[in-house]
């Protein structure tokens, strides 16, 4: 369990972090504006993610393997890859569509920021429906192979409701005009903070998914002739 909790806050902190910071440097270098600027703004955003699942994919794959030996390496990274490039598609396609409206828009009315509590509200949301996205991908790697695996899907809707309003008070919180070595620290800790949140989670469900599984064979074991 503490492993697993490690792996996922290491794995935010750099894979995210990574993703986060590659993604607005290419971004700012940009000089495209309109609809032009906005798609392509998307499709950087969207692409970049892969840094945050390819870390997230093989360093999951490495803690939990000696509990579920008969997960592919490659079908959980592919599929890490393959929800997690999705949750990012429906992620930043609300924003994307403001910014197509704005951008396509003749009046140059300013938009207004919504309240903090409805932003963490719809950021909950927002990380059930990404959560459901991403575990879905990883739980076809683990049907079949893994008793009782549908939990995995729950799991991480619970688990990224509570961690995606982290992520958005973090990016709050350093948006407020303090030094750039204060910002870059506040995001590692809210980075870390919510790779343990998460982690320590799904992990709960990984845990007794780890149980049943190791139980049952040893019950399958006992059943076996000559044993």
């Amino acid at each position: 369990y503490r492993r697993w909790i490690a792996v996922n806050a290491f794995s935010e902190l750099f894979g995210l972090g990574l993703t986060l910071g590659v993604g607005f440097t290419i971004i700012a270098s940009f000089d495209v504006g309109g609809v032009g600027g906005v798609l392509l703004a998307f499709a950087v955003a969207v692409l970049s993610g892969t840094i945050e699942a390819a870390i997230v994919g093989l360093t999951q794959w490495w803690a939990m393997h000696p509990w579920f030996p008969t997960i592919s390496r490659l079908r959980w990274w592919l599929g890490t890859l393959g929800g997690a490039l999705f949750a990012y598609v429906l992620g930043y396609l609300p924003s994307t569509l403001m910014d197509l409206s704005q951008a396509t828009s003749t009046e140059s009315t300013p938009m207004t920021e919504p309240p903090q509590w409805l932003v963490l509200l719809l950021a909950a949301l927002l990380g059930a429906v990404a959560g459901a996205v991403l575990s879905f991908a990883q739980w076809l790697a683990m049907r079949g192979k893994v008793k009782g695996a549908r939990v995995w899907i729950p799991a991480n809707m619970l688990a990224w409701a509570v961690g995606m309003p982290l992520i958005f008070w973090g990016i709050d919180i350093a948006n407020r005009g303090q030094p750039l070595w204060q910002t870059l620290g506040m995001m590692a800790g809210v980075l870390a903070l919510t790779g343990a949140v998460v982690g320590a989670i799904h992990g709960l469900f990984l845990q007794r998914l780890a149980r049943e599984n190791i139980s049952h064979k040893v019950i399958m074991n006992s059943l076996q002739p000559g044993e």
